[in-house]
């Protein structure tokens, strides 16, 4: 049997057209590059909504703007060509977006002890994570992830969590120019362009989420144009300022910030080991805790400056497998240009001119993509009945958190809510612990081998 797996897995036809450690002319890079900032949809939106929650003024929004840009710029970096040396994307992640905007609106401190906390928890978190000699405190939980239940199923659950930021923002609300026709119209062309040249576009199917955006984009604004007031206005440079909304730190927040960095870590280790199978590389658990203690650095960062701590972009990962490129210098490139535009704040408010509503369409057919791969991974999980406990009851619990009524959750102390509203927090540690506690056998014989 073992044999037979064996061969079966080098008999797999790679995923990528262009390799993980290939390189490419620049103007390739620079289109890639570009094509990944238009996906990370989370960067256009949390930012402003956060901001004018807490009736910032629009300086101070275009600072979190540039924030977010360069700080996710910086991580990406680390992990195309440092530390991980896989074709990832960190994007704004947005259970650190709830957890800022919950914890700064019901405590004295605001942002000042949000932000805070948030560093005090991301130093702690870096230690846990820090790399040595190969091994750090979170390897045995980067060795369990190579179980394809485990990696599967959460891949499963990190879509679930960022659907809520897809079709429903591809919608809009009542009060949206463009509700419901237009919004649905322009997002479905642009839905439609992208499926065509994914499929049928020979050499320009690298470019194809940049031509589904610009096809959607056209389209909502040749019946509502778009105004350029914004960018007009906007400053030209952005610095970076040591805690700029105030500095304070609560013993009890650091603990929930503890709790939001925990599913960063989940949920990108399992989407590490996807690019990874794609492009037949080897991921050692070495390599892995490298890639989280990028992801440590960068919170550290946020806690310093503003932004949002990051995930593993889901909708980066869909555009790997729509353009088949899984060339590191791609995101490389990406990362370059994240940090040159987060200074550049003209270019920043020209990004979110882009009809919400297009990008969610789009984002809702890479988040679809991703998801069905979680769906392929399970299909190589040979079920019995401890297994079927395991991921009926974590998918369940990620789920079922979801829909608890309001009314239940306001009775609840702050960090059960942000633990139960979160399923790859309540389904990923339900998960793990049961796979940990009634698969312990097959854990043994994975970490031998």
């Amino acid at each position: 049997m073992a044999l037979q797996a064996t061969t079966s897995k080098a008999v797999e036809p790679a995923i990528f057209e262009v390799g993980i450690h290939e390189r490419m002319p620049v103007a390739q890079l620079a289109m890639l590059g570009l094509q990944n900032i238009f996906g990370m949809t989370g960067m256009l939106v949390f930012p402003g909504l956060l901001g004018r929650s807490f009736n910032l003024p629009p300086e101070q929004i275009a600072y979190l703007y540039g924030m977010t840009f360069a700080t996710c710029g910086l991580i990406t970096i680390l992990q195309s060509v440092l530390l991980l040396r896989l074709p990832i994307v960190q994007g704004p992640y947005a259970g650190s977006f709830a957890a800022l905007l919950v914890v700064g609106h019901l405590q004295s401190g605001g942002l000042g002890a949000a932000y805070g906390s948030l560093l005090v928890a991301s130093l702690i978190y870096a230690v846990l994570a820090l790399p040595i000699r190969g091994r750090s405190l979170i390897g045995p939980l980067a060795r369990l992830l190579n179980a394809p239940l485990i990696s599967g199923l959460l891949v499963m659950l990190i879509m679930t969590q960022v659907a809520n930021i897809a079709l429903p923002n591809w919608i809009g609300l009542p009060i949206s120019p463009g509700f419901p026709a237009l919004n649905i119209g322009a997002g479905a062309l642009g839905v439609a362009v992208l499926i065509a040249v994914s499929l049928w576009g020979g050499r320009i199917r690298r470019a194809a989420i940049l031509i589904g955006l610009a096809a959607g984009t056209l389209c909502y604004a040749l019946v509502k144009p778009i105004s350029l007031a914004a960018v007009a206005s906007a400053p030209l440079l952005v610095v970076p300022r040591l805690f700029p909304f105030g500095f304070a730190v609560q013993p009890d927040l650091v603990i929930i910030f503890l709790l939001v960095l925990i599913p960063p870590a989940i949920g990108s280790m399992a989407l590490y080991h996807v690019v990874a199978e794609w492009g037949q590389e080897p991921l050692p658990s070495g390599r892995v805790a490298q890639g989280i203690f990028a992801v440590a650095l960068g919170s550290i960062v946020v806690g310093l400056v503003g932004g949002f701590s990051t995930i593993v972009y889901p909708d980066n990962v869909g555009m790997l497998r729509t353009t088949r490129v899984g060339s590191r210098y791609a995101t490389l490139a990406a990362g370059i240009l994240l940090i040159v535009l987060g200074g550049w704040v003209k270019f920043d408010m020209l990004l979110v001119i882009v009809p919400l509503p297009v990008l969610s369409a789009l984002a809702t057919l890479l988040f679809g993509i991703v998801f069905m791969h979680g769906v392929h991974m399970l299909a190589k999980v040979d079920w019995d009945d401890r297994k079927f406990i395991v991921a009926g009851l974590a998918m369940l619990v990620g789920l079922g958190g979801m829909f608890i009524a309001p009314a239940t959750l306001q009775a609840m102390p702050l960090w059960v809510r942000l633990f139960l509203q979160q399923p790859v927090i309540s389904g990923g540690l339900t998960l793990v612990i049961l796979y940990a506690v009634l698969c312990a056998r097959e854990m043994t014989g994975a970490a031998k081998t």
